[in-house]
Order: structure tokens, then sequence, then C-alpha cells
């Protein structure tokens, strides 16, 4: 019965495992749902969120993918849920013997090293910052397998995304020195990409963790893996802000969780991209449809374990999809796009891909009126990296033997000219 439902007993549990990790004191979401006292003015609240499945977000397609990290809640969920609004959201006795989650300060992953930009960064009130590149010393000294990698921001309402690159310590670096991506822009302030005829050089390899709003931190203990930092590395912490109105600063952080010894297998993260230039990437004014694809083909046997699909506000659907080479295909994900929630996806089995397998992403674009998120939809849209442009980046993650040379797993299947 309704009345039976109590905070305590029935609906702790169901906060704990499914909401909590956004919805505490720090995190992203807007209120914190640990305590009593906090949850319960948001008990009719959670029960409309909950029967529209607005809430958990989750955006993938059931019918494709099993993913661990998946945080639907099941029929008798929702019941438990709607059942203690209905009845008046009382609290109930403490359960007995049962301990409550006990959340790290500020941290989802416990870290063991911690590093931060070493000043805060200013961000001004308006107008549009290019990416900018912050150089850092990683502080190993000798060769270090991590087994994750969580970027916090400093201030989430201006971070757009963050990046951190492991990369090899150079001489000339200058620590905490910004430097700044060269984009060409057009007369009306458009990035645009100076191309030749041929296909555009588009990055495949080099990232290591990445932020954006709504995803998880980069946890491999999950698949079982870990990431190298080589002896004596420096990190590029990228950074890319966007002005809210008003005048603040940012100074984010880096925590890593350490491997006590080598694992049997490393991840690596794939950052494959639809081709950038202002012909083949333009999304007419008031399309509600417009498609982009990004391919690429694997030059080895791979087990693939992770995607985060990354478009901006015009962003509509994506889709992954294997072709095999027997000719057989599979679709492994398939999400609804929304900007707010880039929620990364961590499958349970890790998928098998033969050598010759092609990975196909299709993506979808509405750049209509009847996208509310739209800013302009009497625009014509092109690639870049600020919120009102668009990109299409289909993430993704393979486990491989440590040692495999990262620019030997895939190339793209659109060129000849395969990754060097």
């Amino acid at each position: 019965m309704a009345a039976d439902v109590t905070f305590n007993r029935d609906v702790l549990p169901i906060l704990e495992n499914k909401c909590q990790g956004c919805h505490r004191p720090g995190e992203v979401a807007p209120m914190s749902l640990v305590t009593y006292e906090s949850s319960r003015p948001w008990a009719k609240a959670i029960k409309a969120a909950v029967l529209t499945r607005r809430m958990p977000p989750w955006s993938a397609d059931p019918r494709y993918g099993h993913f661990v990290n998946d945080p639907t809640l099941t029929g008798e969920e929702i019941r438990i849920l709607s059942s203690w609004a209905d009845s008046g959201a009382s609290e109930g006795n403490a359960v007995e013997g049962r301990a409550t989650v006990k959340w790290p300060d500020g941290w989802a992953i416990r870290p063991d090293v911690v590093v931060a930009l070493p000043h805060p960064i200013p961000v001004p009130a308006k107008g549009v910052l290019e990416v900018m590149n912050i150089p850092i010393p990683s502080g190993f000294t000798q060769d270090t397998w991590v087994t994750s990698i969580e970027i916090r921001p400093g201030n989430r309402s201006v971070v757009h995304h963050a990046d951190v690159f492991i990369v090899p310590h150079r001489r000339d670096v200058k620590y905490g020195v910004p430097w700044f991506e060269e984009k060409a822009r057009d007369a009306d302030g458009v990035q645009i990409e100076k191309m030749e005829k041929e296909e555009p050089k588009r990055g495949l390899l080099g990232l290591d963790a990445i932020y954006v709003p709504g995803a998880p931190p980069d946890d491999y203990r999950l698949h079982g893996a870990a990431k190298l930092v080589p002896a004596g590395s420096d990190f590029i912490i990228q950074m890319h802000y966007t002005p809210n109105g008003t005048a603040t600063t940012d100074q984010t952080r880096v925590g890593f969780t350490i491997a006590k010894e080598k694992p049997a297998r490393e991840l690596v993260t794939i950052v494959p991209t639809a081709p950038r230039d202002k012909v083949r990437f333009h999304i007419p004014a008031g399309d509600p449809n417009w498609e982009a694809r990004a391919e690429v083909v694997f030059l080895r046997d791979a087990e693939l374990v992770w995607f985060l699909p990354h478009m901006h506000l015009r962003g509509k659907d994506m889709t992954y999809r294997l072709i095999y080479p027997s000719g057989e295909s599979e679709t492994v994900l398939s999400v609804k796009y929304d900007f707010n929630w880039q929620l990364a996806y961590d499958v349970k089995t890790p998928i098998v891909v033969p050598k010759g397998t092609r990975l196909e992403a299709i993506a979808h674009y509405d750049n209509s009126a009847n996208n509310r998120f739209n800013p302009d939809p009497s625009k014509e849209v092109w690639w870049g990296d600020q919120t009102m442009e668009e990109m299409m980046v289909p993430y993704f993650a393979v486990l491989v033997k440590p040692g495999v040379k990262h620019n030997r797993i895939v190339a793209y299947s659109t060129t000849s000219d395969a990754v060097k």
C-alpha cells in the first residue's frame, strides 16, 4: 500500500543507486537527494520526472546494447517513488544495520593523485573564447598505469568541455601559459578549416580523458583496464569556456587512481570526426534532419567497450553500427541526443571486433524552429568549437594488449591515407 512506503526503507536505496551520483552537493544536478530533509520538498517533482522517464537521464535506445552504467528505473522503482509522493512522503524509521552511501568529498573516483590548473583562469562576462591548451607537469616520475581519470571543473557554469592529453615533456614548455588552437574564421566569424581538395586530416588519437556536461568520470576499472602515463610526461589540459553573462574564474582539477600492477589490457580512446570542411559539413537553415557520417576501419582485432556521442545544440541523434568482414552488420548504440546530458555508455560485455570491421557513426541535426534549443534556425551552420556552431564526434574506446601502437588500431575507411 502507498501509505507503507517510507523514505528510509524504500526510497533512499533507489536514490543512492540511481540518483545521488548527480543529485548531491557539488555535482551537476540543481538539488540534493542525499537526506530526507533535502529530498522531501521534491517528492512531487520526483514522481513527475520518473513517470515521464525524464529522470534518471538515459538516451540509449534499449533495443541496442546493454550498458553497465544504465540508470533506468524498473517499473517497481517507479511505483515506489510515485507511491511515496502520493502518501505524504513520510520519513519512516531508520533501517537497523543498513549503512548509507558515504560519497567522497567532491570526487566520484576517490583519486590517489590530483593535479590542477596552476592558477584561476578568468572568464569574461561576454564574448567568444577560443579553446585554450594549458600544459602542466604530470608529477609522475616513473611509468604509471592509471585506472580512472576524473576532470572536475572549478566552475561548471562556464566550462563547455575539458580534455586531458598525456604528452611527452618538451624543454621549451611553458607550464601554466595557455596556447590557443589556430582557427581560421570567415567574415561572419564562422570557423572554417583550411582544407585542400583531398580528404581533410582529421584527428583519431591522443585524447586521454574528457569532461562534457552530464558525462561521468573515465573509469577503466569497469573493464579491468588502465592507461599508461610514461615517466616524465606532461599533461595538457584543454579548456573551452563559454561566458554566461557574469565575469568569473575557473580552476579545473584532475584526479587519477593508480593501478598496483601492470594491467592485462590497455584502454585506448579513439576520436573520429565527420569531415569538417564547409562543403561537406554544412547544415542548411531550417533543415530538421540533416545527416553527417564518420567511418573507420579496424586495422587489428580489438574489444569495443565505451561510447560517447558528441554534438552541440542542434544534435538530434547518433547511431553506431559495426559492419563485420563477413558482411553482417550490428547496431551497437543508438541515442536520442541531449546536449545537456552528454552521457557515456560503458558496455556490459566487451564487443569483439575483428580486423577489417568497419565502424560507422551516423548523426542527425535539427536546425529548424521545432528545436527549442536552436540558437537561430534562420542561420546556416558549419563545423566549429563554439556551442552555436556544430560538431560530430563519435568518441569510442577499445581494449588492446599493452604496448600496441595506438595509431595502428583504426584508420578512416573513407580515405586510402591510413593514419601514420
